[in-house]
């Protein structure tokens, strides 16, 4: 199979394209065709050989894709041949997503939302399942003020469109250009709840677009100096969602001092404790709102087909910061 792999740690320069043998498929596997795969962060962060690298289990990068199912191992149940079907395969994979195949545990896979491309349902399972993951652990109520920085991204966007599907419609969130301003609106949040991050009193801003109040909800999905503005604008035992674990030492000083109750999130953490079956569970239910129209289907840009300079070309959109609002695919 053609697959796109990374020779070391470092700069783009380092993918080349390689042939390699189709992948074994183990009794609780199946064998998928990708059709198409997602770029995210954690890409170029292992790329970079930093933290994320240690997850690592194959030089061909990619944690999630869309297929069809061509070959199932003896124990799969509920799969066969022919069937659409989408997936975080984390590590878990044969391989990366860079790829024309993988194999990959059952209980990992979700059915493919009927009404939706392949392309677009790439972009489901990484995003979704974070923030499908933090909207559980949420327990939003309807009355509830959320703040969001990097709302714009991924993971943000999913989760607004599961909080407002849910009547949780108080959210403010953080964004830096038009782009992202026009994404943030597209799902329904008012010009008037969408802050410019750059802007000198942003904390004075981020309250008063809350009536004064400051907020029951902070999530986190930035880091850095934000990861701070988002704890100093939390309430008093409020609650903080950290999904980067990229928060400074004083952020954890501010949210000590409020006693705030903090969610890390790592949708990885089922993979850890073996719970596969999450995976495959959580994506089914993402996939129905999707069909049902509860949802809508994420928004992507489609940069290439499988090669070298498409990867290469990702990376740099990522690392750069010029997603826009969109999920970056690629067709394979």
């Amino acid at each position: 199979m053609k697959a796109i792999q990374l020779n070391g740690f470092g700069d783009v320069s380092n993918f080349n394209e390689a042939h390699l043998d189709t992948p074994a498929v183990k009794n609780d596997e199946v064998l998928i065709q990708i059709k198409a795969a997602a770029f995210n962060p954690i890409d170029f962060q292992m790329r970079l050989g930093l933290r994320e690298s240690r997850l690592m289990r194959s030089p061909v990068l990619g944690r999630e894709l869309s297929g069809i199912v061509i070959k199932v191992g003896p124990d799969v149940i509920g799969f066969e041949p022919g069937d659409e079907v989408m997936a975080l395969a984390g590590s878990r994979g044969s391989n990366g997503s860079y790829a024309e195949l993988m194999a990959l545990n059952y209980r990992m896979i979700g059915r493919k939302p009927q009404n939706i491309s392949f392309e677009e349902a790439t972009a489901i399972p990484s995003s979704g399942l974070t923030a499908w993951h933090s909207f559980n652990r949420m327990q939003a109520a309807g009355s509830d003020s959320i703040f969001i920085n990097g709302a714009a991204g991924g993971v943000g966007r999913f989760l607004i469109k599961l909080l407002k599907a849910n009547g949780v419609t108080n959210i403010i969130a953080t964004a830096g250009n038009k782009h992202s301003v026009a994404a943030l609106q597209e799902l329904g949040i008012s010009f008037g709840k969408i802050i410019n991050y750059h802007e000198p009193d942003l904390k004075g801003l981020l309250i008063a677009a809350n009536k004064g109040r400051q907020f029951d909800y902070a999530v986190d999905l930035v880091g850095g100096v934000m990861a701070e503005m988002a704890a100093d604008v939390l309430k008093m035992n409020g609650t903080y969602v950290d999904i980067t674990f990229l928060g400074t030492s004083t952020t954890r000083e501010i949210l000590f001092d409020k006693g705030a109750n903090i969610l890390n999130i790592a949708a990885y953490a089922f993979a850890i404790e073996n719970n596969l079956k999450w995976y495959g569970e959580s994506l089914n239910y993402l996939a129905h709102l999707i069909e049902t129209g509860e949802i809508d289907a994420p928004a992507v840009n489609v940069i290439g087909s499988l090669g070298v300079q498409t990867v290469q070309e990702a990376h740099r959109l990522m690392e750069a910061n010029r997603i826009y609002g969109k999920k970056l695919v690629m067709k394979v």
